[in-house]
């Protein structure tokens, strides 16, 4: 079943917004009585149903609402030095798939990529896609696309864990220290991830992180593309603390 997500709160009847009207009724051409599951802000899914079309204008029934439990029992934030041609909508995309709250985009010192005065129409585009896939793999939240000039900002913002996805740590042969984190973490806590574009985090940008709290991991012994690791960071994420947790 198709899934929306509503900019307000929904009581027995709602109209769709032109956008949802477009993709709804132009693009899937939904007939009176076709249903879609509808994501209200507070989180909650309603399924409602088609009533009427007329001179542009769509009135759905809510019939149902949905018990659903597929967010990650913590809130986690991927930070991502700016990647080369399209690598950030990739991220973006599967990211928000994998579950991830938020995404901030970085210039570090060693991005060839330059988003500048850009950054603004990137981001909204960037944003699209998070809502796209969120709608996709049947979330019950969109994640926030943000960007930030440099590391220094991220460094001093509020998580209960943090941690640099840090490529010589995997060639010293450092494995402890993701696990470690996994294991320590309570639901409901937040934590956040650095990763680096792809010629690496500069060392400066390394002493600036660990000197406000952040811990220096390898992703396994492997070196991962950029596009790659807060993919594989998310997956490891989602396993330890869904896959292999009790079932009750």
């Amino acid at each position: 079943m198709q899934r929306y997500f509503l900019k307000a709160n929904v009581e027995a009847n709602f109209t769709l917004d032109e956008e949802t009207y477009h993709h709804f009724v132009t693009v899937l051409r939904a007939k009176e009585g076709t249903k879609a599951e509808f994501v209200q802000p507070n989180q909650s899914v309603v399924i409602a149903s088609l009533a009427t079309v007329a001179d542009g204008i769509a009135t759905m029934n809510v019939v149902d609402t949905l018990t659903s439990n597929v967010e990650l029992p913590i809130d986690t934030t991927i930070v991502c030095g700016l990647p080369k041609g399209d690598k950030a909508e990739l991220i973006v995309q599967k990211a928000t798939e994998l579950g991830v709250n938020q995404v901030i985009f970085v210039q570090t010192a060693w991005s060839v990529a330059k988003w500048n005065d850009k950054a603004a129409k990137k981001i909204a585009r960037l944003q699209k896609i998070a809502a796209g896939a969120a709608e996709q793999s049947h979330r019950t939240r969109v994640p926030a696309i943000k960007y930030l000039a440099s590391l220094t900002e991220v460094a001093v913002m509020p998580f209960d864990h943090k941690m640099i996805a840090y490529e010589e740590a995997a060639k010293t042969g450092e494995q402890a220290q993701l696990a470690q984190t996994l294991a320590a973490i309570e639901p409901q806590q937040s934590i956040c991830a650095v990763f680096g574009p792809e010629g690496g985090i500069a060392p400066q940008e390394i002493e600036t992180l660990t000197a406000n709290g952040f811990t220096v991991a390898a992703l396994g012994p492997r070196i991962l593309r950029a596009e790659t690791a807060p993919l594989y960071w998310l997956s490891a994420i989602s396993f330890a603390l869904e896959l292999a947790q009790p079932q009750h």
